[in-house]
């Protein structure tokens, strides 16, 4: 259980979870999965509520228009870096949580669009069909690394650059209005597989003893790079 003092949360006294007793690393990655879990039903939750009570297609029609949508990129990469810094925070348990929360809720916002659209035009399956695949794929991935027992950490510089690369392509996109196409999906689809090999692998090596919710956030945002390349390969052949 994680430890507090005062009122405040401290990793102080405890050890990275490759050199934890065996108890410590089922306990920690035990947790970081359930809240990996209830990140992505929250999101569920939050997309479903949104679906119901606000004019989404007035919403996505403003999101989408112009250069809005730049804007809303560059918001969403403001918030995901403060809220992955609150998830990481070492003396407060209930900053960790504010920031996955925060970071759950941005995902939800821009996604919006996207699900918007496969709604209307991808047809009644293509949702749930991505979905399935997306976590049938982490689950595989997921295996591998814990079942190798493999340290993928060698793989962070390049998936570091390769995103900045991915990201310029992006950006280029909205300002100069061409389509990144299929390949590109495929690509994105790969680095987010790299993301979840190589966090995966953080968890096992890395993290320590009463960061789980940091490692939740972590893999919650690779599991979502990932679904939304998958559902835009699957809307692309509708």
């Amino acid at each position: 259980m994680s430890r507090f003092e005062t009122g405040e949360f401290s990793h102080a006294g405890f050890s990275v979870v490759a050199e934890a007793s065996t108890n410590e690393r089922v306990d920690f990655i035990r947790k970081t999965y359930a809240h990996l879990f209830m990140a992505i039903l929250a999101f569920v939750g939050i997309e479903f509520f949104l679906f119901q009570t606000l004019d989404v297609r007035f919403l996505v029609k403003r999101m989408l228009h112009g250069y809005n949508f730049l804007l809303v990129l560059g918001l969403f990469i403001g918030v995901s870096f403060i809220a992955d810094k609150w998830a990481r925070s070492s003396t407060s348990q209930a900053m960790q949580y504010t920031g996955l929360i925060l970071y759950i809720f941005a995902e939800a916002i821009i996604f919006l669009p996207l699900l918007y659209i496969a709604q209307a035009y991808g047809g009644n399956n293509v949702i749930p069909v991505a979905g399935m695949t997306t976590l049938l794929i982490f689950g595989g991935l997921t295996t591998i690394v814990f079942v190798s027992g493999k340290d993928f950490s060698f793989m962070g510089s390049f998936l570091y650059l390769a995103s900045f690369g991915a990201l310029a392509f992006i950006v280029m996109s909205l300002v100069f209005g061409f389509s990144l196409g299929n390949v590109f999906s495929v690509f994105m689809v790969l680095l987010a597989g790299g993301y979840i090999l190589y966090e995966t692998s953080e968890i096992i090596h890395t993290y320590q003893i009463g960061q789980h919710v940091a490692a939740a956030l972590s893999l919650f945002a690779s599991v979502a790079l990932l679904f939304w390349y998958i559902l835009r390969i699957f809307m692309s052949r509708r």
